[in-house]
């Protein structure tokens, strides 16, 4: 009971971020044209990814030494912010 009450008021306060179901972790959630799985070192390259907010993309990279940040910009994202240890978020806006 606790539990529903406590997932109700997150959802509240940041709908975006608390599915109504839970869903798989599935690479595909949210659309990566080719240009941008190029500059992120091609799919293969890519570990895990998860949507966080409307508005960016949580990234786990195999090697973050492949990672093309002008041709990510090229390819329209926005902004590129790498956290270490193969965790890159892509700042992508309202897109997609």
């Amino acid at each position: 009971m606790f539990e529903k009450l406590q997932q109700a008021f997150w959802k509240a306060l940041t709908p975006d971020l608390v599915p109504d179901q839970p869903q798989a972790g599935n690479p595909g959630t949210r659309v990566l044209n080719e240009p941008m799985l190029a500059a992120l070192g091609g799919s293969a390259n890519i570990k895990s990814q998860q949507p966080l907010a409307l508005t960016r993309l949580r990234l786990e990279l195999h090697d973050p030494q492949l990672l093309d940040a002008v041709a990510l910009r090229l390819a329209g994202v926005p902004a590129v912010m790498p956290l270490g240890a193969g965790v890159v978020h892509l700042l992508l806006g309202l897109q997609g």
